[in-house]
């Protein structure tokens, strides 16, 4: 479309708009013009700057995290650290002081077994010089009896013996017949005898007083009774248990000793007679214990 030159205006200054429309504003899909691509290209530079700084502003972000749970970890290493070297100080100094209490202890012990060494071998060598002394005591009143030898119990010797073994050995539960079986032992007129088992016993005094095959006639103690004692050529029998026989036996055998020393049918010395005199005073104390040979059952 022609349009008309303004009044005043030249040919060559005319400009001929043959397009109203820019190409930026072209529709209907057309491909943007140089305009267009320059406005994405903006974008996309934009949107990639702030892609980049949000990666590093995370970037930096977990970067701190990092670090602050690592110096955390280091702290807590460095407690630790702390508590294992107090722990091992602790521990080396309880084992210095268990040492020195074990050497202590040690030392303590060691001292207390000399000690009662030292008060042992004391002991010992009091009791030999108080065994030397009594046997010193009773070797000399051994040796004044046998000048002139006698069943009198009024010498030192035999009192002695009296009080400390023949009085407490013939010491029974029926106190009266004690006395007649020790009367008996002294004037050697007791008897000791086996019972035949399978035979009744025969006897005149009652079953209490003289006892019986399964009951002691001293002790009054259920017992079976395998012997049987007189005291004298006309008394009656009385069952006694093995016990009971033992500790009659014992006294009779000193006794018997000594007799033979009286009548010079013994043909030791002094010493090697007090020494069986001193064993037969030990089996008198053993039988009054209560100990036997079972072969006295």
């Amino acid at each position: 479309m022609w349009s008309g030159v303004p009044p005043g205006s030249s040919a060559g200054n005319m400009l001929v708009d043959l397009d109203p429309e820019p190409e930026s504003r072209v529709e209907g899909g057309g491909q943007a013009g140089p305009t267009s691509g320059r406005g994405h290209g903006q974008l996309s530079r934009l949107r990639s700057s702030s892609l980049e700084i949000k990666e590093k502003e995370i970037r930096e972000k977990g970067s701190e995290i990092l670090r602050e749970q690592l110096d955390a970890a280091k702290k807590e290493l460095k407690l630790k650290d702390k508590e294992c070297e107090r722990l091992s100080q602790v521990r080396n100094q309880l084992e210095q002081e268990l040492e020195e209490l074990t050497a202590s202890l040690f030392e303590e012990a060691h001292k207390m077994v000399r000690e009662a060494n030292v008060k042992q071998a004391a002991a010992e060598k009091q009791l030999k010089e108080a065994q030397g002394k009594m046997d010193s005591v009773l070797f000399a009143e051994f040796l004044m009896w046998k000048e002139h030898p006698s069943l009198d119990r009024s010498s030192a010797f035999l009192s002695r013996i009296y009080s400390e073994d023949i009085g407490p050995c013939l010491s029974f539960t029926r106190s009266e017949l004690s006395q007649l079986v020790q009367s008996a032992v002294e004037k050697n007129s007791l008897t000791i005898e086996p019972v035949a088992m399978s035979a009744l016993p025969m006897v005149k005094a009652s079953a209490i007083e003289c006892g019986g095959p399964k009951k002691c006639a001293l002790s009054g103690m259920s017992r079976l009774c395998r012997h049987r004692i007189k005291l004298g050529d006309k008394g009656s029998y009385y069952y006694i248990s093995p016990s009971s026989r033992a500790r009659i036996t014992a006294v009779c055998n000193f006794f018997t000793y000594i007799r033979y020393i009286q009548q010079g049918l013994v043909r030791h010395d002094a010493e090697q007679m007090f020494w069986e005199v001193m064993r037969l005073r030990r089996e008198m104390t053993v039988a009054k214990l209560g100990f036997y040979l079972t072969d006295q059952g």
